[in-house]
């Protein structure tokens, strides 16, 4: 997928850009988890792994 659209998606609903990049693993409930603590930590870990993968 490309990479601007999953930023964008990362922004917006982190959770769901994870998934589109790793699919439902551990890093999709961390960051998850991230999310319902914070929106900044969910889409820091979002951002992470988008460049990561």
């Amino acid at each position: 997928m490309n990479t601007l659209l999953l930023l964008i998606i990362a922004i917006l609903l982190p959770p769901l850009a994870v998934f589109l990049t790793v699919g439902l693993t551990l890093h999709f409930w961390i960051n998850l988890i991230l999310t319902l603590l914070g929106w900044v930590p969910g889409i820091l870990h979002a951002v992470w792994l988008i460049f990561l993968s």
